[in-house]
């Protein structure tokens, strides 16, 4: 029997779950913001300033190097980069159906069937991030601990201890997981391996303290990046249906209400539901799976606190390493079902109901659009017809994060973003405006008129361009959404202010007082909106502001 043969059932699942992560791959709107930092870090030199654009994001190194390997075989093309991910994914179908076959072989093939058809999965196969790359790290740290409590050698304890430390060295709150993992593994094997259990703990504490510096770097990095969102109990909810529904809600931020969308309840909450009772079928069946539902219980638990605590913001993708768990301890639960008919009867509405999903629903994983790719941006700049010297005013984000797709070496370059709208709004420092913005900027989102941000848009701007140049405004509509009216509603409502993310207001008051500003002196030219991106060129056309 050739190996084709004896495979023949995985490697179908192998080509479905290829097909499903490459159709559509080729996102026309390009790379959006985090996707953007993650090429721009990658093309860094090593010796050109590589571990300071590390320190100044939030997450650890290995994906940037994995990435950065890549480009320098390929190129850095964004079809390229998006494929960088595909490769884990399929990776990761192939390491679920060892997870599975811990148990038996139909575990194996089911394991490998759901991460296939899993639409997170999917989804993240096609994003330049790390989380399809960490998912297969931490499907191969779950077949290692696995391994080492029903096959304890050197080799399993080696391999558990290495994809324990890739997770540290992938994500920032990585170690939370690798935590309450090892405490679970030293729960089953430290009295017959006291030794060993001590080596890997000893290994990768040494591991920690070696990234230290950088995790500390990291920590204690003042920004804004995490202040656009809070933690609402739905988001547990949306966490179970991201998992095992085919519908994404809480990629980058969810709503508060969980029947957001009621003509989607179904497809989100009869899927989750079956996984979820497979679930707890295996928990019932066994102590060994309830220890193991432990270590992915807790580990959400300390980041619904840090969600609480404003730490961090609750989103699923940062809690993927307990992904491979739930998937195991559901297709365990699969296997053990006593009513065939019944078991048949699910998996065969699941499959259909995720793959009906995947085929014909526009909001599908692989047809959701980046509506924030910064390649949308540029297209329409190059439909504005800028003249040599016009200004190019960005807010939001800087200059770099366009610089892929466009030449600015003609335009003169305004960037009012999250590292430097304190100078533009007020007096007050970036420092200021981390530890106690939303009360110093409070009056000023009340008022009407702000003479400090005038007269930095005068210097900036408008006394610099002549009759017949024209400067385009770049609108990030989805962090900048409040009208003027709404924005002073939101102000002036002190539980709606509370809640209400800082940079949300801070530049939805900058796009607000910018457009009412350049009114004055300038005429609207041309006005385009494409996905979260509003452009407007503004054209003097005389020397006397009547327009």
């Amino acid at each position: 029997m050739t190996i084709v043969k004896k495979h023949l059932i995985l490697f179908g699942i192998i080509i479905l779950g290829l097909v499903l992560r490459l159709i559509f791959i080729n996102k026309p709107d390009g790379l959006w913001n985090d996707e953007y930092i993650s090429w721009m870090i990658a093309s860094t030199p090593f010796a050109d300033g590589f571990v300071q654009a590390v320190k100044s994001q939030c997450h650890m190194p290995f994906y940037y190097l994995y990435l950065k390997f890549f480009m320098t075989l390929f190129g850095s093309s964004d079809l390229l980069l998006r494929l960088t991910s595909v490769v884990a994914g399929i990776l990761s179908v192939i390491a679920m159906y060892f997870v599975g076959l811990e148990k038996d072989k139909k575990t194996a093939y089911t394991c490998a069937g759901f991460t296939a058809i899993s639409s997170f999965l999917i989804y993240y196969s096609q994003e330049v991030r790390f989380y399809s790359v960490l998912f297969l790290f931490s499907a191969m740290c779950l077949l290692y601990t696995l391994r080492c409590i029903n096959y304890p050698n050197k080799k399993n304890f080696m391999l558990c201890a290495l994809f324990n430390f890739l997770i540290l060295f992938t994500h920032t709150i990585g170690f939370v997981f690798v935590f309450f993992n090892l405490i679970f593994l030293s729960f089953n094997l430290y009295n017959r391996f006291k030794k060993v259990i001590i080596t890997i703990w000893i290994s990768l504490f040494a591991g920690g303290i070696l990234l230290a510096p950088l995790v500390l770097k990291i920590l204690t990095t003042k920004s804004f990046s995490q202040w656009w969102g809070h933690f609402s109990l739905s988001k547990i909810g949306f966490l179970f249906t991201d998992y095992f529904s085919p519908v994404l809600t809480n990629l980058t931020n969810a709503p508060d209400n969980f029947l957001y969308a009621p003509k989607l309840a179904f497809c989100m909450i009869a899927p989750a539901l079956i996984a979820v009772g497979f679930i707890i079928l295996a928990l019932k069946k066994n102590k060994f799976n309830r220890e193991l539902f432990a270590v992915a219980a807790l580990t959400v638990l300390v980041l619904i606190i840090a969600a609480i605590s404003g730490k961090l913001v609750f989103i699923t993708k940062y809690s993927i390493e307990i992904y491979p768990i739930l998937i195991y301890l559901a297709c365990y639960g699969v296997t053990e079902a006593d009513n065939k008919v019944l078991r048949n009867f699910l998996i065969g509405f699941y499959c259909l109901l995720t793959l009906g999903y995947l085929t014909f629903n526009q909001y599908s994983a692989p047809k959701i659009r980046r509506a924030e790719g910064h390649k949308i941006v540029t297209d329409m700049l190059n439909r504005m017809e800028l003249k040599k010297d016009d200004i190019i005013l960005l807010e939001y984000y800087p200059q770099n994060r366009f610089e892929k797709y466009f030449d600015f070496s003609n335009y003169k370059v305004v960037a009012i973003d999250k590292g430097n709208f304190p100078l533009y709004l007020s007096n007050h420092t970036y420092e200021d405006a981390y530890k106690d913005g939303k009360e110093l900027y409070k009056n000023m989102f009340l008022q009407k008129d702000n003479k400090h941000f005038e007269d930095m848009l005068k210097k900036d701007i408008t006394d610099n361009l002549k009759v017949g140049q024209s400067v385009v405004m770049v609108v990030l509509n989805s962090v900048s959404y409040h009208s003027p009216n709404s924005l002073n509603t939101v102000a002036g409502n002190e539980s709606a202010y509370s809640k209400e993310p800082i940079l949300f207001l801070v530049f939805s008051y900058i796009k607000n007082k910018t457009f009412y500003e350049m009114l004055k002196t300038l005429s609207i030219r041309r006005v385009e909106q494409k996905g979260n991106w509003t452009v407007i060129k503004f054209t003097k056309l005389n020397n006397h502001g009547d327009n």
